[in-house]
């Protein structure tokens, strides 16, 4: 499947995303849905690597898919510490952690919709 990076919708983009990351053993993969709650993207996917090797290896190779696949250039930060990627793809934000640096930042926990309260 390729095309220009008008021709792939969000929904199909976060698809593609959460593969890539499966297909690279990312761990704890969590996808969040931003749609009308913030404009800088539609989905927010938060997973983990198992160390900083394979953080910067699994943010290499999704830039690289999405690249190859929709001529998707991604922006990403942080890939030569390897402790904390992002990535922006426009519509699907990707963070890629370290194990305690995600339990030490708690990403997720920020846009997640609240539990109801018993």
């Amino acid at each position: 499947m390729t095309g220009t990076p008008a021709d792939i919708s969000s929904e199909e983009l976060l698809e593609q995303i959460l593969s890539s990351l499966n297909d690279d053993k990312a761990e704890d993969i969590v996808s969040i849905d931003l749609r009308g709650k913030s404009e800088i993207a539609d989905y927010m996917v938060v997973c983990s690597g198992r160390s900083t090797r394979q953080v910067s290896a699994i943010s290499e190779k999704l830039v690289d898919r999405l690249k190859q696949r929709f001529a998707r250039l991604s922006k990403t930060e942080g890939k030569d510490q390897g402790d904390w990627v992002l990535i922006d793809t426009g519509d699907v934000i990707v963070h890629i952690f370290r194990p305690e640096v995600r339990e030490f930042y708690q990403l997720e926990k920020l846009w997640q919709s609240p539990s109801p309260q018993n």
